[in-house]
């Protein structure tokens, strides 16, 4: 077979040698427009859990390559005068310059033809001429743009400034320096990857660029400046440039990887932000998986497509975590008024690739000192002594006016369509009841509708008739009775959402007969096949309104510790809210403000008649996940407006607005959303969306992402995930009387 990789770096060259190993008949060849020793960085990272992947491959290039590294376990993080050190993490650093050379005399051993200097022009005769053409040129690939409508690449330019520079300062760990001076803040991510010498990454916004006069600096001024900023740190160590200018970094994605012979790998297919250290790691992986795929199968376009499939999940949840970890640093300034060591923590997990659990394993002496900051903070909000032993985070107690929950864990409100005109019934008992005695701090009751054609379905709950009142206070009666935890209660209108049959008949389809007329901000139906909803005016909102009001009083009367109030998800009050849905020209349209104008009077007609003593929530959408829709910054104006109006907390999901939008989804996909609005507006949060482990309610609480963590599907699975985490994590909570003998037992899972 003909090879040949357009670029020599890691990912070209690996791939040439394995794929010569593999074959030896293969005629391999690798072009690169650079000298052999000419490149870009100073150091490359690897973790300790790469390097088995790569003996597979090839154990001589691995041998040559761990002998060269520098490894250290620590992190260490400068913030305000402190330093905060975490041990345990596993980290090994090399030279770029070092790893070529090793990778071009591996290939060159093999048979590999190694032209440099070389610029290829006309690929597509080079792909004429050739079995397979690698696309291995980096970030700007040009074989990229030569067929980018084959391969549909997505490339998002990141707002921040960064440049590349190296030290003479031996880092005895992975070093982070959080500095601030006239112009704004500066990060600088710090590690040794040989003997004297370092990467010393300086990162900042582009305000702080520009204030600093970076805009148009050469390196020589940008050398001058960084020693100077940092003198104290460098300890009279020099820095070092190598085409050392100011850039942003391309998030660089591809719909597909292969087109006719030709294949993409490393940068020029996929980034990951250098904040967690992948891209060469991802580089050399393509170049494993694209030599076993070719191995694998005889069909070449079989091997490409294969070669996709095997790296696409992983490459994607990278990226998920890259993406995370870069918008963290893009918005340091939010975090430093966090206290240095939550700071810390929160740093150490902001990709969500280390938990709380995780972190405890590699280094418990640090999450000792997290956990107890935050139960010294908890109990000193409550005016109360610190439990002795320290809790775990998602065990420690939360105030909102005069209610005052256990935990940090929250049982989602999730419809159960069982409900008849609205009269909940013994498999709501059940359902809420079992919820509340597996331990939770809150338990909010499902979506529950104000007026009957504000259902969903005609299982929906309601809070319309008289009979509904009694029906809900059996529940609430319970849950008081024979558990510690609180319950509140979703109320809300399903708008042009609603009059639909129930979900395992066919989600969001109307139902057959019976259907009720819907109401709406506009005239838009939520699907080609659902109703056409009348778009309210005043006398409907007076009207829809007064029912939020009934609802919320008749809450009171039924025994609830807490109301929230549904803005979310499309439904009646979210159609005001999103441009999507609300294309009114008065003055409940158009501009946020006057988009916001109804649900902010139901919000306080309600606030009017609920308690002064027992809190409000409200569920809202951060984002509609769809062109021309909601965003986060009108989520948080939206936040604004609701702490101002007296909300106590703000439960941020997303989403659901238009059945066309695509959310990206992943683990805790919607938490930094809530950590927003938490950290600009001030309030308190509830964060929802795939929290499935203790170990991620316990990152959030710590970190400070949020005040409270909603569960859903975890609870379906688990009516008692709180009881068993505390378990899990050493800290049992006490049984309810009739289950006490369980303290004797140990469960068995396997025989």
């Amino acid at each position: 077979m003909e090879i040949v990789s357009i670029g020599g770096g890691p990912a070209g060259l690996y791939a040439a040698l394995l794929m010569k190993k593999a074959d030896p008949a293969h005629r391999i060849t690798v072009l690169e427009r650079n000298q052999p020793d000419d490149t870009f960085g100073f150091g490359v990272v690897f973790s300790d859990a790469t390097l088995e992947n790569f003996r597979e491959a090839d154990e001589e290039t691995y041998r040559e390559i761990t002998g060269h590294f520098a490894h250290w376990d620590d992190i260490a993080i400068h913030i305000r005068g402190r330093v905060h050190n975490s041990t345990g993490h596993g980290f090994s650093g090399l030279s770029r310059r070092t790893l070529l050379q090793i990778l071009q005399r591996r290939a060159e051993a093999l048979g590999v033809e190694l032209r440099y200097q070389h610029e290829a022009v006309d690929f597509e005769s080079i792909r004429k001429g050739a079995d397979l053409l690698l696309g291995a040129d980096g970030v700007n690939s040009a074989i990229r743009t030569q067929w980018s409508s084959h391969f549909e690449p997505e490339i998002d330019w990141r707002p921040n400034r960064f440049v590349w520079l190296g030290t003479t300062k031996p880092f005895d760990a992975f070093t982070f320096y959080f500095k601030e001076n006239e112009a704004g803040l500066w990060r600088v991510h710090a590690y040794r990857y040989e003997e004297g010498s370092s990467t010393f990454i300086l990162e900042c916004t582009e305000d702080t660029w520009r204030k600093a006069g970076m805009e148009h600096a050469p390196e020589s001024k940008t050398v001058a400046y960084a020693e100077d900023l940092f003198a104290e740190e460098l300890e009279g160590h020099r820095l070092i440039t190598n085409r050392s200018l100011w850039r942003q970094f391309p998030t660089i994605s591809c719909k597909h990887w292969s087109y006719e012979n030709v294949v993409l790998l490393g940068d020029a297919v996929h980034t990951a932000h250098f904040s967690i250290g992948s891209g060469t790691k991802l580089a050399m992986e393509d170049a494993i998986d694209l030599q076993r795929a070719l191995v694998r199968h005889s069909d070449q376009r079989e091997a490409l497509q294969a070669y996709q499939e095997a790296r696409q999940s992983t490459v994607d949840s990278i990226q998920r975590a890259a993406q995370v970890s870069l918008e963290w640093f893009e918005n340091t300034e939010r975090y430093m008024p966090l206290d240095p060591l939550q700071f810390s923590f929160s740093l150490l997990t902001r990709s969500l690739r280390i938990t709380h659990e995780n972190l405890k394993r590699r280094d418990p002496a640090f999450v000792e000192k997290v956990d107890a900051l935050v139960a010294e903070r908890s109990a000193s909000a409550l005016g109360q002594a610190v439990p002795v032993p320290t809790p775990p985070p998602i065990f420690n107690r939360l105030r909102l006016r005069e209610l005052e929950l256990d935990n940090r864990v929250v049982v989602s409100p999730m419809c159960q369509y069982s409900a008849e005109d609205g009269a909940v019934n013994d498999w709501h008992l059940v359902h809420l009841g079992s919820r509340a005695l597996g331990g939770a701090g809150l338990v909010i009751a499902e979506m529950t509708d104000v007026s009957s054609e504000g259902r969903i379905t005609p299982g929906c709950a309601g809070m319309y008739q008289r009979e509904h009142v009694p029906a809900w206070r059996r529940i609430t009666d319970f849950v008081h009775r024979y558990s510690p935890a609180k319950i509140g209660l979703q109320l809300a209108h399903a708008g042009r959402k609603g009059s639909t049959k129930l979900p395992w008949q066919g989600t969001d389809v109307p139902l057959d007969t019976g259907n009720w007329p819907l109401l709406a901000a506009s005239a838009i139906p939520y699907g080609p096949g659902n109703q056409v909803p009348r778009a309210m005016d005043e006398s409907d909102m007076k009207r829809v309104q007064a029912d939020f009001v009934r609802a919320a009083e008749m809450a009171e009367e039924a025994g609830f510790d807490l109301v929230e109030l549904h803005m979310a998800h499309g439904y009646l009050l979210a159609s005001f809210l999103s441009p999507l849905t609300n294309h009114r020209t008065d003055g409940f349209g158009g501009s946020l403000d006057h988009r916001m104008r109804f649900p902010l009077e139901v919000f306080r007609a309600m606030r009017a008649v609920w308690p002064a003593s027992k809190p409000m929530s409200v569920r809202i959408s951060a984002t509609d996940w769809a062109p021309g829709g909601t965003t986060v910054e009108d989520a948080i104006a939206l936040a604004q407006a609701l702490r101002d109006a007296g909300v106590d907390i703000v439960d941020v999901s997303s989403g659901q607005t238009d059945p066309e939008s695509r959310p990206v989804y992943g683990r805790l996909y919607q938490t930094p959303f809530a950590e927003r609005i938490k950290q600009e507006v001030g309030l308190p949060v509830m964060t929802v969306g795939n929290i499935s482990s203790f170990e991620d309610a316990n990152s959030i609480i710590a970190a400070g992402r949020a005040d409270l963590c909603v569960l859903a599907r975890a609870h379906l699975y688990d009516p008692y995930w709180t009881r068993h985490a505390a378990q899990e994590l050493g800290y049992p909570l006490e049984w309810p009387d009739q289950y006490k003998s369980l303290t004797r037992y140990t469960p068995r899972f396997k025989s």
